[in-house]
């Protein structure tokens, strides 16, 4: 039987990642991953009470997660209306292509997160990519193209640089882009890992019916497992966005652990106080090993350029039982580079010690 696909799925590429499933190592329970970026004190402890009582699961889950989406308008002040929960960050990105960016022009600056790109080609876009590792430093250059695309793609901070594009340079990209009536989809996923301030854009949603801006519980909550991300638009993106997301997409635990974390007030300063500490331990610590030179970071995230080939520490890592990501697969960069999570002190003293004896 001859199969006909068209040609943008036929030609599609997995994304690779992190994490322990993202190799064919053996998945040791004593691996420490640094290839994720995941908040270093996991779950709050909260989520646990969402798992005590299991009576609802033989029943189909609320399919607009209107719960969640109540507590999310607390949290984030956008009505729930405006509001779309997805399994997890990455499900909302592939739906936005679909549902926005058929056959359209997309700027995305790189190196970024892959996922965007996959999810634009397969919904047959066009893409264009511009290089910074800085876009605060990039800024007029890249405004000076924005007229020329019907999509712009960002990610605030950066994922792998770490770089947090600030909100008064961030507000003049939404400018720009709002007079040239081009579309910006914004990735706020480590936004609340970011130890210096609120740079988010969310309060501006009122002023820029242009802007779709992506959140995440993995990251900040620390469920990556449970796969919950929602989304903050117009209510008429948001309504499409609505339509065009599979039946009961978020299972009912992913929703009460979601609510429950919320909840917790103190869990994100904690956080916070770790990463500041941490991350400034980890890049002062590695910075004096020969061979590294780490990128100042924003959040919970560090990138690293290696005079050794990425693949290659990642294999001596592994043997130490510990993991890290190997950005040879990031468009805009090459295998001179990884990134590594920030994690506890025990744990970092244990990373910063292997890569000392590499």
């Amino acid at each position: 039987m001859r199969i006909k696909v068209e040609k943008t799925i036929a030609d599609h590429k997995v994304v690779s990642h992190g994490g322990i499933f993202s190799d064919d190592h053996e998945h040791d329970p004593n691996l420490l991953d640094f290839s994720s970026n995941v908040n270093p004190l996991g779950f709050p402890s909260k989520v646990r009470d969402a798992f005590k009582n299991l009576s609802d699961v033989s029943i189909y889950p609320d399919p607009n997660s209107d719960e969640l989406r109540i507590h999310l308008q607390k949290y984030t002040g956008v009505p729930k209306n405006q509001i779309v929960v997805g399994n997890g960050a990455t499900e909302i990105i592939y739906n936005f292509c679909n549902a926005f960016l058929r056959k359209q022009k997309v700027l995305i600056p790189i190196p970024t997160f892959g996922e965007y790109e996959s999810a634009a080609k397969l919904s047959g876009a066009t893409l264009y990519f511009f290089k910074t590792m800085d876009l605060n430093k990039n800024l007029s250059e890249f405004q000076n193209i924005i007229s020329k695309k019907n999509c712009i793609i960002l990610c605030n901070p950066n994922n792998p640089t770490g770089v947090l594009t600030k909100k008064k340079n961030m507000l003049k990209i939404l400018e720009s882009a709002y007079d040239k009536s081009v579309m910006v989809f914004l990735d706020e996923c480590f936004i609340e890992l970011v130890p210096t301030g609120d740079e988010s854009v969310v309060s501006y949603l009122k002023e820029f019916d242009n802007l779709f801006i992506l959140r995440s519980l993995t990251k900040s909550f620390g469920l990556a497992g449970l796969r919950i991300g929602y989304g903050l638009g117009n209510k008429k993106m948001i309504e499409i966005l609505q339509k065009v997301k599979i039946p009961w997409n978020v299972s009912g635990i992913a929703q009460r652990s979601s609510v429950k974390a919320l909840s917790d007030k103190s869990h994100l300063p904690k956080t916070l106080n770790l990463i500041r500490k941490e991350s400034k331990f980890l890049i002062d610590s590695i910075s004096k090993i020969n061979g590294f030179t780490c990128y100042n970071s924003d959040t919970n995230f560090i990138l690293i350029k290696s005079k050794m080939k990425s693949n290659h520490i990642k294999n001596r890592l592994l043997k130490k039982n510990i993991l890290i990501r190997d950005c040879n697969t990031l468009r805009g960069l090459d295998n001179n580079f990884i990134r590594i999570a920030v994690r506890t002190h025990k744990e970092n003293l244990k990373l910063v010690e292997a890569l000392g004896e590499l």
